[in-house]
């Protein structure tokens, strides 16, 4: 008896101590859950919000050259407040994405100086988010950084930093490559003062899909290779091996912030943007917002 007793005794104990060590934690962390759950489901969403839209992720940087160049943050602020008015769910940060970042997100856009400068875990998390066909939009020197054989495996194209493969600012041309595409509906020749890369990595098998090309012009820095006519605006389809189609959309232009107001530049951004999440090309562009409160007389504030 005295030894079933004392069996019984530890017994006892055991199951407490699991209780306390296990059990006990995990409703915890159950309850935080569902208490945060009902949070959330309690926060008044922004008026005018589209909750349904398509979910964006802007990855900035901080600002970088003279004033009205490269100006990341400003970017930032602009279009994350123009793609919501267009009916996006917009998110966004000076640093890369987590993998919780992009749990949901159909498209990031990069908009920073040499992106290509991941370490391996950030390239983890975004290799993962290609994989299951998310996707990318590169704006400027985004493409940039020390290995642009890895970058134009994700958008199709990159440039090596600390060589000399840019214009500097100068006129611009362009030459539209493919006026049947939508996303360059509206699209013509025209010319930007802004900047130009070349001798570029470029991705193979597949390759690229050219949307516009310039013929570099003669600036100091562009030397020999003056006159080259090189792509500038792309996308790029491919899959990864066990994955879903993925898309990329590039615009290497983007060195003078003042451009992205551009009419023209805006316009094929929105489409490009869409592409690149799997939406119809004019999503963004033909977005009609629902009434404003204001118009609604007695509405809740």
């Amino acid at each position: 008896m005295r030894n079933q007793s004392g069996l019984q005794h530890k017994f006892s104990w055991t199951l407490y101590a699991f209780i306390l060590l296990v059990v006990a934690p995990l409703l915890t962390l159950l309850a935080a859950g569902q208490a945060a759950a009902s949070r959330e489901s309690q926060v008044p969403k922004p008026p005018g919000q589209n909750p349904n839209g398509m979910h964006i992720y802007i990855w900035a940087g901080l600002k970088s050259h003279f004033p009205g160049q490269h100006d990341y943050p400003q970017f930032l602020a602009d279009w994350s407040k123009l793609l919501t008015e267009r009916g996006a769910v917009v998110d966004g940060a000076l640093h890369a994405p987590s993998a919780a970042d992009l749990e949901h997100t159909d498209v990031v856009v990069i908009y920073k100086g040499d992106a290509g400068y991941l370490s391996d875990a950030e390239k983890s998390v975004l290799e993962d988010y290609v994989k299951r066909g998310g996707g990318l939009v590169s704006l400027h020197d985004s493409l940039c950084g020390p290995d642009p054989a890895y970058f134009a495996t994700l958008v199709g194209g990159g440039k090596k930093h600390g060589e000399v493969n840019y214009t500097l600012g100068a006129p611009i041309p362009y030459t539209v490559a493919d006026p049947a595409d939508p996303i360059m509906k509206g699209m013509s020749n025209f010319t930007i003062y802004d900047e130009a890369f070349y001798s570029m990595t470029w991705a193979h098998d597949p390759g690229i899909h050219a949307l516009a090309t310039t013929v570099i012009p003669g600036t100091p820095s562009a030397g020999a290779h003056k006159g080259e006519v090189v792509p500038q605006i792309w996308t790029y389809e491919h899959t990864e091996a066990g994955g879903s189609p993925a898309r990329a959309f590039v615009w290497m232009q983007g060195h003078e912030y003042a451009n992205f107001d551009n009419y023209q530049i805006q316009q094929m951004l929105l489409r490009g943007i869409a592409w690149a999440a799997h939406q119809p090309v004019d999503t963004l562009v033909d977005y009609v917002p629902p009434p404003s409160p204001r118009s609604q007389a007695g509405a809740p504030r």
